[in-house]
């Protein structure tokens, strides 16, 4: 398909004198970049499907980036991308060096507000309309948020402050139906609702068109005509929870027809105090594959177009599968295992656990915050909850973490998924500060295995554990063990595991990064070095036993994990070395301090060398001297 309009958008001040039908002609262009994009890198394109017609009516109507527009998470903003001068480097989407997959303040004037995390937008909007208010300016302020977010409590506890303040504010709800899974829980219910009675909006009109009529004379008679629309807004109109709250409510209104969506965004300008347009959007509208398989098509890897078929290498089960596999598995025979998700059960692959025991699967939305609390109370009451996270949305609940689950010391197992780098997602999500947050809190114990096997055996070993436990595993496929024949038998807790000795140095590891050491072992052995390679398991507790039979026999260690060195495991084993008076050379090889943008995981562990060849020319520059000299001599 041609895309003439689009590669004449330089910026969005070029379509503002456009008529509709242009407009509507620009939206089919951008939605099918948007398909032939993310059909070669893969990408959000379920959520960025259904906001075309959003984000060009925004930047339509409003004078952007002067008008202050804020995307909450960047599922949805690849039109803004391609409206906001990126069309020609839109095909680096999520790739090394290329567009980010989310917001990013130093590609863009246009992007206000970084989020890869949802529900963040109304704060941020409540905290620059302030600052506007504050230093006497006049720009607009408006804020996209769906209405899968409106589940976490931050995106109310702004709303509670806009409401109050009345200050000016549009509130634009892109309401799909769904977050990654279809939504859940009362509010949803609501906006459905809400959805299904557009009579709300004709009645709430023709009440107020009637009042607005009567002929008022002085203040006090105004007054009571005002009391008496407000009376009776109540007795004849269903309730609205926005208008509760303070807001001017407009809707619901269809979020892809752009003849309704632009005057309606621009009477929000004309509003004093906030203001929610309620816009019925369709996750992947356009391409019939993702509006019939939406939950499919929310981050989906490279695919055929025609057929909307993924493209998938022969590869191994991820971890998250074989971890949700190995949950189903021992629920047959552990009646109080329950499984708890916070609108991911597609992403931790949970939808497994939740078809086997549905009455025993519990998917609260995006709120993380209160997943870690309901698990502490399902523990307190005598289940045994598993809430599976991803490591970089388990950040949101740390407060829960520490007050409700760890200082109770409540046996609840957080299978932290993605642990470690994600690729695509970038900086947002990368899974690499888990370790360093979690093992400073009394209570928790942490573990990560090698493969898919010990993953099974670590996940049966934390069911007989009276704490709480996170056990690691990273994003995509695993190591190629046959995980369904592999053992249920129980790892002893708190064991690590000898793979090699060396008397020269010895490596250890944590997590599939053991199979880096080993082939970093291999390659120096060749070369003379006697290296040892140790499988820790555990970060919390640290197997003391083995590692004082590792320092009695090597002459320095080398600490390796996929995690940021500041704060992580090399940190634990230095801890521990220190403790014990151990004055042997260490060398923590881990990730920089420094957030890590998109890229593959390859790419990134070969760059800071973590790969077999990285860890072994490491090696060799920093093993003590006195050791070169000896493999020089020989």
């Amino acid at each position: 398909m041609e895309t003439k309009l689009l590669t004449s958008v330089k910026s969005p001040k070029a379509i503002r004198n456009w008529p509709v039908a242009q407009l509507e002609e620009l939206a089919r262009e951008i939605r099918q970049v948007i398909i032939e994009t993310t059909a070669q890198s893969g990408g959000h394109i379920g959520a960025s499907l259904g906001a075309v017609e959003l984000a060009v009516a925004l930047h339509y109507a409003y004078d952007t980036p002067r008008d202050q527009l804020i995307w909450d998470i960047g599922h949805q903003a690849y039109a803004h991308k391609l409206l906001t001068g990126r069309g020609e480097v839109f095909a680096t989407l999520r790739q090394l060096n290329g567009l980010s997959g989310f917001l990013k303040r130093r590609e863009s004037e246009y992007d206000v507000w970084e989020a890869g995390h949802a529900s963040t937008s109304l704060s941020a909007a409540m905290g620059i309309a302030s600052a506007r208010d504050l230093r006497h300016e006049s720009y607009r302020v408006v804020a996209v948020i769906g209405d899968g977010a409106l589940t976490a409590g931050m995106a109310w506890e702004a709303m509670n402050q806009i409401g109050q303040t009345k200050t000016n504010l549009v509130m634009v709800v892109n309401d799909n139906s769904m977050s990654i899974a279809p939504n859940v829980g009362a509010f949803s219910r609501y906006l459905t609702e809400l959805r299904a009675a557009p009579a709300y909006t004709r009645m709430k009109q023709e009440v107020e068109q009637l009042l607005d009529s009567i002929p008022v004379f002085g203040g006090p008679l105004r007054k009571s005509v005002e009391r008496i629309k407000d009376l009776l807004h109540r007795a004849v109109l269903p309730r609205n929870v926005f208008e509760e709250l303070g807001f001017k409510y407009y809707g619901p209104i269809d979020g892809h027809n752009l003849s309704e969506l632009i005057p309606v965004l621009r009477n929000a300008q004309l509003v004093q105090g906030p203001v929610v347009i309620h816009a019925i959007t369709q996750k992947g509208h356009g391409y019939r594959p993702a509006e019939e398989r939406p939950g499919e098509f929310h981050g989906p890897g490279p695919f055929e177009i025609h057929s909307g078929r993924f493209i998938k290498k022969s590869q191994p089960q991820s971890y998250s599968q074989v971890f949700s596999q190995t949950l189903v598995e021992l629920a047959k025979t552990h009646p109080e295992i329950v499984a708890i998700t916070a609108a991911m059960p597609d992403g931790t692959k949970l939808d497994l656990f939740q078809k086997a025991f549905p009455h025993r699967f519990f998917d609260v939305g995006i709120a993380e915050q209160h997943a870690a609390t309901f698990s502490a109370g399902l523990a307190l009451g005598g289940m045994r909850p598993v809430f599976a996270v991803y490591s970089t949305f388990l950040q949101r609940a740390y407060d829960q973490l520490i007050h409700d689950i760890c200082h109770q010391d409540l046996p609840v197992i957080l299978g932290v998924d993605r642990a470690g780098l994600v690729g695509g997602d970038g900086a947002t999500h990368q899974g690499v500060y888990d370790i360093a947050f979690l093992r400073a809190v009394p209570n928790m114990e942490i573990a990560m295995g090698k493969d898919e096997q010990e993953l099974r055996q670590l996940l049966a070993a934390a069911l007989n554990i009276p704490h709480p436990v996170a056990l690691r595993y990273p994003r995509g496929a695993g190591m190629g063990s046959d995980a369904n024949a592999a053992s249920l038998t129980p790892i002893p807790w708190g064991k690590g595991e000898w793979m090699v000795k060396g008397e020269d140095a010895t490596i250890i590891a944590i997590g599939p990064m053991v199979y880096q050491a080993l082939a970093a072992q291999e390659i120096l052995v060749h070369e003379g070095y006697r290296i040892g390679v140790v499988n820790a398991r555990f970060i919390k507790p640290l197997d003391s036993e083995l590692l004082r039979q590792v320092i009695v026999g090597t002459r320095a260690l080398i600490t390796l994990e996929e995690h940021a060195v500041a704060g992580g495991f090399g940190s634990a084993v230095n801890e521990w070395c220190n403790d014990q008076g151990v004055s042997l050379p260490i060398l923590n090889a881990g990730l920089p301090d420094e957030f890590i943008d998109q890229g593959a995981t390859d790419y990134y562990l070969n760059l800071y060398e973590l790969n077999g060849e990285g860890i072994a020319r490491r090696v060799r520059t920093w093993l003590p001297q006195e050791e070169r000299i000896k493999k020089q001599i020989k």
